[in-house]
């Protein structure tokens, strides 16, 4: 449910900002959500969702090489009545994440929460129409 949650709120926040959003099949490979600005549909972003229930260290998995979607959109307190998100691009989610090898050599990448909680991150909408 609190993907669910995270997932709804992001679509909820872009499309009262004016904002075309398109939510994906689960578990699909890629993108949570497309997302378009209602006076350029030329313009289509995908965005990954994570959402937490609350302020911890966001899993990446073993390869920072299978990460995808151009926008990473964090949303913690999903389930609380005022979530907040934090808005990443994927160049800065993967000059941010951490790793750790374990016994049998195998890496694990993660971001941490005071990486992604930075304040140029924290509900930062306006970048998303940032191209560059």
């Amino acid at each position: 449910m609190t993907g669910n949650a995270g997932l709804f709120h992001i679509a909820w926040e872009l499309t009262r900002r004016g904002w075309i959003v398109m939510p994906t099949v689960r578990n699909a490979r890629g993108a949570d959500l497309y997302a378009a600005p209602v006076d350029d549909e030329d313009m289509v972003i995908p965005i990954q969702s994570k959402s937490l229930s609350k302020r911890v260290d966001v899993p990446l998995g073993s390869s920072l090489d299978s990460l995808r979607s151009r926008w990473w959109i964090i949303t913690v307190g999903a389930n609380d009545d005022d979530p907040v998100c934090y808005v990443l691009k994927l160049d800065e989610v993967k000059a941010l994440a951490g790793s750790n090898t374990n016994k049998e050599g195998r890496v694990s990448w993660w971001l941490s929460r005071k990486n992604y909680t930075r304040p140029e991150f924290h509900e930062a909408w306006h970048r998303l129409t940032q191209m560059d």
